[in-house]
């Protein structure tokens, strides 16, 4: 009890940016086994609230979870927005599984209409162009303009009240790259972009100021060599390393590196998750036409290379998504055998021979080749 007051004091007394590597949070709350593949779920429900059978499925196989926006929102229109059915899937996973973190999925560029919170958003808040136009990303979705106090005050305030609403365990913090950029500083202009990276920056100390020590805040992301300085933010829990083998980075060089990211991850004590991706994604219009079983079954044969991949990298703190989306039919809730294998812990770091990558653990070898994609996990 001494050492929780101690730590509340803390968050309550530090000054705005004073955060020091020594208060680097610990997400405490977060356990870490090597006993199998260490696995993360993200994803959420449009339509409605989660069934019974996929919360059982959820708590069964996850203790670490985000819930994605627009949860439960055709339910709720008219009525309520996406937080409230964040809320409600939080507190019934939790009844089921105790021991799960559970994450708010908070936006920190782009200000999506899903939100109650939406309503409260100033018009003189949404980002314009250097000629005085409102900043749409694609063409459709306003951003925020992070340079502004109020915009900070009001984004943390929300992060801080989701925790108070409902048993959540911290935030999933995304579009932190799209701040990060180097392009925005071509459309916005250097003063502005730069402007806007310390906003986003005091946006994130500030939320930690908020939720304390013992949430987590995981950014998205990271992306082979670029933004690797999210590593350093003392406010982060830890990244997602979101187009991992895919989106433009399937290439040896690219995989290579967000391996080196995971390592240098580890190092740091932060937490990684790593999303990989079975070839395909939500966005490929024809593979969607196909039944759900048939995407599922190419999920299963193209696990192993990603699954390998993220083996011979892994550290402490650091885990597996595997999907083709981000909704509840889009491969979340899909289960693979090679997560219910005994692992055990690694027996050192992976060695290196070119392209190639071997790493031995308690209970599996693993083999990767960047090059030509081949892979091979012999469990044991």
């Amino acid at each position: 009890m001494k050492s929780n007051l101690i730590a509340l004091a803390i968050v309550l007394l530090a000054p705005l940016g004073a955060w020091a590597a020594d208060s680097q949070p610990t997400s405490a709350l977060l356990a870490f086994s090597w006993e199998r593949v260490p696995v993360y779920a993200h994803l959420g429900k449009n339509e409605d609230d989660f069934t019974a059978q996929e919360l059982a499925f959820l708590a069964r196989h996850f203790d670490f979870i985000a819930i994605e926006k627009g949860q439960a929102i055709r339910k709720r229109d008219g009525s309520g927005g996406t937080e409230d059915g964040i809320y409600e899937a939080a507190r019934r996973l939790k009844k089921l599984n105790p021991r799960a973190a559970v994450l708010f999925y908070w936006n920190a560029f782009l200000d999506y209409p899903l939100y109650h919170a939406a309503k409260s958003v100033k018009p003189d808040w949404h980002l314009k162009t250097p000629a005085g136009q409102p900043f749409l990303v694609r063409n459709t979705v306003p951003a925020y303009d992070l340079a502004l106090p109020a915009v900070r005050e009001w984004w943390s305030d929300v992060a801080a009240r989701a925790m108070r609403e409902a048993p959540l365990d911290g935030i999933f913090a995304d579009a932190l790259p799209q701040v990060l950029t180097p392009s925005k500083g071509r459309l916005l202009g250097d003063a502005k972009h730069r402007a806007m990276i310390t906003g986003l920056k005091e946006m994130m100390v500030a939320t930690r100021r908020k939720l304390g020590l013992d949430k987590i805040i995981l950014a998205n992301g990271t992306r082979a060599e670029d933004f690797r300085e999210l590593l350093d933010w003392d406010s982060l829990s830890g990244v997602m390393i979101e187009h991992f083998g895919h989106f433009g980075s399937a290439s040896k060089e690219d995989v290579a590196a967000d391996l080196r990211t995971v390592e240098l991850a580890g190092r740091k004590g932060k937490l990684v998750v790593v999303k990989g991706w079975p070839g395909f994604t939500w966005l490929d219009k024809e593979m969607m036409q196909r039944p759900h079983a048939e995407l599922a079954k190419l999920a299963a044969e193209r696990l192993t290379f990603p699954l390998a991949c993220f083996l011979v990298a892994a550290q402490p703190r650091t885990y597996f998504c595997y999907a083709w989306g981000y909704r509840h039919d889009q491969g979340a809730l899909d289960w693979y055998p090679e997560f219910d294998k005994p692992l055990g812990p690694p027996r050192g770091e992976a060695k290196r021979d070119g392209w190639k990558f071997t790493r031995e653990f308690e209970r599996a070898s693993v083999f990767v080749d960047l090059e030509t994609r081949a892979a091979r996990i012999d469990w044991r």
